[in-house]
């Protein structure tokens, strides 16, 4: 059995464990009338993003990770198990994204909370095995992501029935909206030179976006933060940037810069310049309040960073023209 699915049973069958009690149970499925707010809370930026584009007004969604957290390395606090054990639905992205925080979910499920990944309906043969895990950055691909919509939907559906039509129709508008942006990232990617479409980065979490985008895609780490980038890891990227003659490589905005300015060091030494192509949002969106602190905004400013560095042609501001100028 695929350890994802393995996981996914493993919450699925403690989501019944019978400490709940029948009080509780009862109070987890009781239909709910739309003057109530579902008390939501979501693991990461991009998955509250989510919910929050399905739920609309018929929930309340918080996320347990800020702007700038590394969800890898993510340690739960006491604040929040209290957010969660209050919570009436739990959603967290899956794929051992939250690695460190997957006990913390096992409990929460155990005491009777719905516990639901939205990854849990992508299709096996869109995920992309990284040894022998299946890499969590999915939302990296926005058609990808999609599948997540129909997740979320059906469990909010199924939590609060007189709210199925709303859900349904926000789904609908959300995943327009994505594929629009798909299709605006397509469209500006496809402009940068062929020899250029190499994507070098602090860690692998881009491999979605080089599938779906014809992208060579090299993280300086694993797809988990936890790894380590040794000396031969530099040297290997520093060699490839010489020998592809690449101009830009990219920051983080989760990950220390310190590898990525030593593979700029080391180019530099063998006479090839590289420059900083920008921040990129991988892990976490940006800031809270912002354009780019939503998923679609998030994409757009990667997408656009992206091809402007590497010699394609996109608007400045993006697709609306609602991009900070940096």
């Amino acid at each position: 059995m695929m350890l994802r699915s393995l996981i996914a049973c493993v919450v699925g069958v403690l989501s019944a464990w019978p400490t709940a009690t029948a009080a509780e149970s009862s109070a987890t499925v009781a239909p709910r009338t739309y003057t109530d707010h579902i008390a939501i809370v979501a693991t990461t930026g991009m998955v509250a993003d989510l919910v929050r584009a399905v739920a609309g007004d018929r929930a309340e969604v918080s996320e347990l990770m800020k702007p700038g957290v590394d969800p890898h390395l993510y340690q739960p606090t006491r604040n929040d198990l209290r957010s969660l054990m209050r919570a009436d639905l739990i959603f967290y992205n899956g794929l051992l994204l939250e690695g460190k925080m997957t006990d913390v979910l096992i409990r929460a499920a155990t005491s009777g909370k719905p516990v639901h990944a939205v990854t849990e309906l992508i299709d096996e043969d869109r995920l992309i095995n990284a040894g022998g895990l299946d890499d969590p950055h999915v939302w990296m691909d926005p058609d990808a992501w999609s599948s997540a919509i129909e997740a979320v939907e059906r469990v909010l559906a199924g939590f609060d029935p007189a709210g199925a039509s709303q859900y349904r129709d926000n789904a609908e508008r959300y995943a327009a909206q994505l594929a629009e942006l798909d299709d605006y990232a397509a469209r500006v990617l496809e402009s940068v030179p062929e020899r250029q479409r190499v994507l070098v980065t602090a860690h692998d979490a881009f491999g979605y976006f080089g599938e779906r985008f014809g992208f060579e895609v090299v993280g300086i780490q694993g797809i988990s933060t936890e790894s380590e980038a040794g000396v031969r890891d530099i040297e290997r990227l520093v060699s490839l940037l010489v020998d592809r003659e690449i101009g830009a490589v990219f920051i983080e905005s989760t990950v220390s810069e310190r590898n990525v300015r030593a593979v700029i060091a080391g180019a530099a030494a063998q006479g090839h310049e590289v420059t900083i192509g920008g921040t990129l949002f991988s892990d976490a969106m940006g800031d809270a309040g912002t354009y780019e602190g939503t998923y679609i905004g998030m994409i757009d400013h990667n997408v656009t960073a992206i091809a402007r560095a590497l010699g394609g042609e996109a608007p400045e501001r993006g697709l609306h023209g609602r991009l900070s100028v940096r």
